[in-house]
């Protein structure tokens, strides 16, 4: 499949760019539906960052995070044994500091790395970011801190929960010490949910959405590679404004293949990925019942987006197998993608 270039995020952009040019107070949760361009968007505003921000990004996306110590790993950059750090031996912070790249893991030496892990403890490894950034700032530079897919930390366990350790430590690095911007990415409206319900967070945090494109935004998108007035329509009816998918359909254009034909075969897989939910159930795999997921699917049956009060299992279950994705800061409940509302219509249908 083909790069397709970044499209069009200047709303985004501008509140990003907002943020990062007043002084650190709060914790920036990006958050959206799975798919819809958070990590290209921050990794584009990563890019066009002057040189005086310096930039620490983790994704944990692809980690595996069970203890303590597999999320010290992912946390920091682990070139002690490179051939540098052999030569120099030990590296003050200010050494460390002016290795650092513009997107960089935490810079650390085999001397810090051994206090970090000492006694298994986070605030460990949290006073010592501290200190790094306190050098970046002392060298006239803003660090921002940067964690997609943050979820992944919730069952890991030191002492009492992780996370809970770190949203203390994102507090004092933007509410109290005013030290570092920290935006925290994640694909997981769950997790959202919770992180909005956290009495901790109360005043100390805000909320920037990562919708999927509107239709005036994906029209200009397809219309840059060649789509037809009747294309566009057909990929909006089927894909809306899903980044993912608008690339699935302009590769099958440039592949020679009918726009449609691809759209219909993009609904029928994801129709037959819901309908396997029904499979689990008459297999004793879930428990919930036939009748309890249909009745969540025929709130859709003309509505596209609804208001919600109180979110019971069944949309909690619906929400973690990515069919619903619900927005806790406005109460709102609406399927993941135009596709799978058209899944869930079809699936009723049936």
């Amino acid at each position: 499949m083909r790069d397709i270039e970044f499209h069009n995020r200047e709303k985004e952009i501008k509140e990003i760019g907002a943020i990062q040019d007043s002084r650190p107070t709060l914790i920036t949760f990006i958050y959206g539906p799975i798919n819809s361009g958070k990590t290209e968007l921050i990794n584009h505003v990563i890019e066009e960052l002057p040189d005086d921000y310096v930039v620490f990004y983790i994704n944990l996306r692809t980690k595996f995070l069970a203890s303590y110590d597999d999320f010290i790993e992912s946390l920091f950059e682990m070139e002690m044994e490179s051939e540098r750090a052999l030569k120099k031996g030990k590296e003050t912070l200010a050494e460390l500091v002016s290795s650092v790249t513009k997107v960089a893991g935490i810079p650390i030496n085999k001397e810090f790395l051994d206090y970090v892990f000492k006694d298994n403890k986070p605030k460990n490894a949290f006073s010592y970011i501290i200190k790094l950034f306190e050098e970046v700032k002392n060298s006239g530079k803003q660090p921002v801190l940067i964690l997609d897919e943050l979820q992944k930390i919730g069952d890991v366990n030191v002492n009492g929960s992780l996370i809970y350790e770190l949203f203390n430590f994102f507090i004092d690095l933007t509410k109290e010490k005013h030290l570092a911007h920290v935006f925290v990415a994640t694909s997981d409206s769950l997790f959202i949910e919770e992180v909005h319900s956290e009495a901790m967070l109360e005043g100390r945090c805000r909320y920037l959405l990562v919708d999927d494109f509107d239709r005036e935004t994906t029209t200009a998108f397809l219309k840059k590679h060649g789509f037809t007035d009747n294309e566009n329509v057909i990929a909006w009816e089927y894909c809306g404004g899903k980044p993912v998918c608008l690339v699935e359909l302009v590769n099958a254009k440039i592949n020679g293949k009918d726009v449609e034909s691809e759209a219909k075969k993009l609904l029928k897989i994801r129709t037959s990925q819901i309908l396997s939910i029904f499979d689990e159930i008459s297999l004793g795999k879930v428990e919930y019942s036939e009748q309890d997921i249909i009745g969540e699917f025929k709130s859709f049956e003309q509505e596209e987006l609804l208001q919600y009060g109180r979110i019971n299992k069944e949309k909690i279950f619906l929400v973690g197998r990515n069919v619903f994705f619900i927005d806790p800061t406005q109460r709102t409940i609406k399927p993941q993608s135009r596709l799978n509302l058209l899944a869930i219509r079809e699936v009723l249908r049936n």
